[in-house]
């Protein structure tokens, strides 16, 4: 991979592996600094990297660091106190766009991701087997558990209204 062929992927693909970690994550610093490492990555190893495997390469790398940051933070906030929103409750909600991002919010990660990847992103099986690191078998299924798992919370009139 030559300088000019990093640069644009820079310019291709850092808005949408932005666009996915966010939509994993929902922290913007987490975000910026997940789609740094993974083009930190990439210029480490740009002599390794095949030009036109550049994107599904940053979309895994992003994918695996967002996932460390994550396990990380998890076991941080067991030690923490309950958060305080943990305990309120909104009896008239209608904002669909919330209901869905806290509907994906439910989901476990691995199903989250790759129904991300797969709806938001627009990736094949194929590709979002490679950024996960799952056979093309294994990403059908997380899909259908997950977009199942979704219609059960969102057709519950609770969460709509």
């Amino acid at each position: 991979m030559t300088l000019n062929e990093y640069n644009k992927a820079v310019d291709d693909f850092a808005d949408n592996l932005y666009r996915f970690i966010l939509k994993n994550c929902r922290n913007e610093e987490m975000a910026r600094d997940v789609v740094q490492d993974a083009f930190e990555k990439l210029w480490v190893k740009m002599d390794q990297v095949d030009g036109k495997k550049v994107k599904s390469y940053l979309f895994s790398a992003g994918y695996h660091t967002m996932l460390d940051i994550i396990k990380k933070e998890k076991r941080l906030t067991a030690l923490e106190q309950p958060q305080e929103n943990s305990y309120s409750h909104d009896d008239h909600y209608s904002d669909m766009a919330e209901v869905l991002q806290d509907a994906l919010a439910r989901l476990p990660e691995k199903q989250r991701s790759v129904i991300m990847l797969r709806d938001y992103e627009g990736y094949s099986y194929e590709e979002i087997g490679e950024i996960t690191g799952l056979n093309e078998s294994q990403v059908k299924v997380y899909i259908y558990r997950g977009r199942i798992s979704l219609k059960k919370y969102l057709v519950k009139i609770d969460h709509i209204l």
